[in-house]
């Protein structure tokens, strides 16, 4: 079975070798811009302090080999020819600069380039023979134009011309067969997909570049790093890795399972590269110091650590891919149970990376010795306010409580599981997660339970929504005076029924500015829930999240001559609530409810208590039935 060819080849190696760009990719089209940045990169990079090996790596090349029939039939001579699926653009600027240099080159009797043959436009050839600014066709402008570039930039740093030469064709090979020489590499990707038109589409068209995840997968599978083995052996352990590959992508593809372990805004299109990144960044290869001081900080970083690790004599394909596996299995047995996804995905959220907390898993003992540090760490975290603490009462500093109210569901889901876990009808693992996913997904507030307004009954709307929600709950005289509100017009009138309602209600504002912000009038909602109700009263904000949990937009309820006229609901976008918000609007907390219209203040003291107590369980040692963290 033939394999993809991946590796370095820096531009001296090119030299000689011939190249065809199809009809099916587009002309050279790079502007005055992309010339000059590139020529800039280089000089950049010649001027630092360079040690040996260190080297400036272009984008992948990616080149198929054409067999004798293809060559024949285009007509392209005689040698080996490669297609290129991608990377023209460069390759092409790389020559033209190699073109402006010739002069130079022929003094070091390196009279040949590589070759470029346009199918799509045979005058280029003619172009490079004889540069001549040329606008006839859109495909020599552009070429013409960049050539012009480079001969501005290079008599404009006319003192750096023969650096740029040595930079583009040096090499210098040690005994190990390592290039030392500081100069300019591609990243060689040389397909044997014999339809080079879909592997183009596929990097050009749809805008998926290779990722280092790819490019580490051929060095992973290729056949020459399998030793002393059979072909047939190799082949199985081949599609045993390719299998187990896609399972981790397809895992870590799940965004609730991603977003357990990163921030949102990942723009590569796999995700494995997470494994690999944490590798590098951690030398999980044993790279010698020297070697890895070479790899550099630009975006291929990741790639040239383990094009280095399979350059190594000592190289295994197996101790390579079985960290990998040990991380993302690592990964899975956190994500699977009830303590470490909830844990853990607190602190990541609060700002811990997965790769230290992996290190203290592995040097725990036991599964419930980690679990006690990882409390340790949020306890930390959710005492450094006080639960007494005196927030702003503007709410500028009510932030800083969310690590709290975010504790505080992540305790009471792990209470829930526990609770139906010992119940013998559910036999469950885990019988319900906080959606991390939607908690970073969604913008999420800290929002007053009881309103931040000192009236929130002023306005005609709010006046109608509280009249409608203690409708039900009062005599049926009352009934009487709130459905006379509803169908006179007389606002002087409605000012009067509306005050002797008032003065039948038993009032409940014993909520100072400064008790309204505190910790237990707080509550997590999401921003665009928040926005919806601002500063409304508490029962128009229970009706909206009962709405939301529902995934329906509930109505305020008709009162008319007859009395109260059920509205129906419009089907809205359901929305997470949290457990902790949900259970406030239903007064969860409240051993006895008699208000459902107020948030009070014995409603807000049982609230604060269930948040003691889910802050104390972080002082217990915890015990597991089963301790099975030897089988990690």
């Amino acid at each position: 079975m033939a394999e993809n060819i991946i590796g370095l080849k820096s531009v001296r190696e090119l030299l000689g070798l011939n190249f065809f760009i199809p009809d099916y990719q587009r002309g050279y089209r790079w502007t005055s811009q992309q010339v000059e940045d590139l020529l800039n990169d280089i000089k950049d990079f010649k001027s630092n302090n360079l040690q040996n090996y260190q080297f400036y790596c272009v984008q992948p090349l990616v080149v198929r080999k054409m067999s004798d029939v293809e060559t024949s039939e285009k007509k392209l001579g005689e040698g080996i020819w490669y297609e290129v699926i991608d990377g023209q653009q460069r390759l092409t600027t790389i020559y033209l600069i190699l073109r402006a240099l010739k002069e130079e080159l022929n003094k070091k009797h390196f009279p040949q380039l590589y070759s470029l043959k346009y199918q799509r436009n045979n005058k280029v050839e003619a172009f490079f023979e004889n540069p001549q600014i040329n606008d006839s066709e859109i495909d020599l402008y552009h070429i013409s134009n960049a050539y012009t570039t480079v001969e501005s930039w290079i008599g404009k740093y006319w003192d750096f011309d023969t650096k740029l030469l040595e930079t583009l064709i040096s090499c210098d090979i040690d005994e190990d067969g390592r290039d030392k020489a500081n100069n300019v590499r591609f990243i060689w990707y040389e397909s044997v997909d014999e339809n080079p038109i879909k592997v183009f589409t596929r990097l050009n068209i749809g805008k998926i570049s290779l990722t280092n995840a790819e490019l580490i997968k051929a060095m992973i599978l290729n056949r020459h790093n399998f030793t002393k083995k059979s072909i047939s052996e190799i082949t199985l352990r081949q599609q045993e890795i390719a299998s187990e590959w896609d399972a981790i992508e397809y895992q870590l593809q799940k965004d609730e399972f991603w977003l357990f372990l990163n921030k949102p805004g990942y723009e590569n299109p796999t995700r494995i590269d997470y494994i690999f990144n944490l590798m590098c960044e951690n030398n999980i290869l044993h790279l010698g110091e020297e070697i890895y001081k070479q790899i550099g900080n630009d975006k291929d970083r990741v790639f040239r650590y383990f094009y280095e690790y399979f350059k190594l004599r000592n190289s295994d394909v197996n101790t390579c891919w079985g960290k990998v596996k040990r991380y993302f299995n690592t990964f899975k047995e956190w994500y699977d149970d009830i303590y470490l996804y909830h844990y853990i995905g607190f602190l990541i959220s609060q700002g811990s990376d997965a790769y230290t907390l992996s290190e203290k898993w592995d040097r725990s003992s036991t599964k419930s010795s980690f679990i006690d540090d990882l409390k340790e760490q949020i306890r930390e975290i959710v005492t450094k306010i006080p639960l007494c603490y005196q927030y702003d009462e503007d709410g500028k500093d009510k932030w800083k409580c969310r690590p709290i109210l975010l504790f505080h569901n992540i305790q009471t889901v792990i209470n829930s599981n526990i609770a139906q876990k010992e119940n013998d009808k559910y036999k469950l693992a885990v019988f319900y997660k906080f959606p991390f996913h939607l908690y970073k997904l969604e913008g999420w507030d800290v929002e007053h339970i009881n309103s931040n307004t000192t009236n929130p009954e002023g306005d005609s709307a709010t006046r109608k929504e509280w009249l409608t929600n203690i409708y039900l709950s009062l005599s049926a005289e009352s009934q009487e005076k709130i459905k006379e509100y509803f169908t006179i017009t007389n606002e002087q009138k409605k000012e009067t029924i509306y005050s002797e309602i008032k003065s039948l209600i038993p009032s409940i504002n014993d909520w100072s500015q400064e008790k309204k912000n505190q910790i237990w009038n707080y509550t997590l909602l999401d921003s665009s829930t928040n926005r919806g109700y601002g500063n409304a009263i508490f029962s128009a904000k229970r009706r909206i999240i009962i709405g939301k949990d529902k995934g329906e937009l509930l109505k305020i309820p008709k009162i008319t001559a007859e009395g109260l006229a059920m509205v129906d609901a419009n089907k809205g976008k359901s929305s997470f609530v949290p457990p902790c918000t949900k259970n406030v609007f239903l007064k969860y907390y409240s051993p006895s409810v008699s208000e459902n219209n107020y948030w009070t203040i014995p409603d807000a003291k049982y609230y604060l208590a269930d948040i003691k107590h889910c802050i104390q369980q972080l002082s217990k040692p915890t015990t597991i039935e089963k301790e099975n963290h030897g089988d990690k």
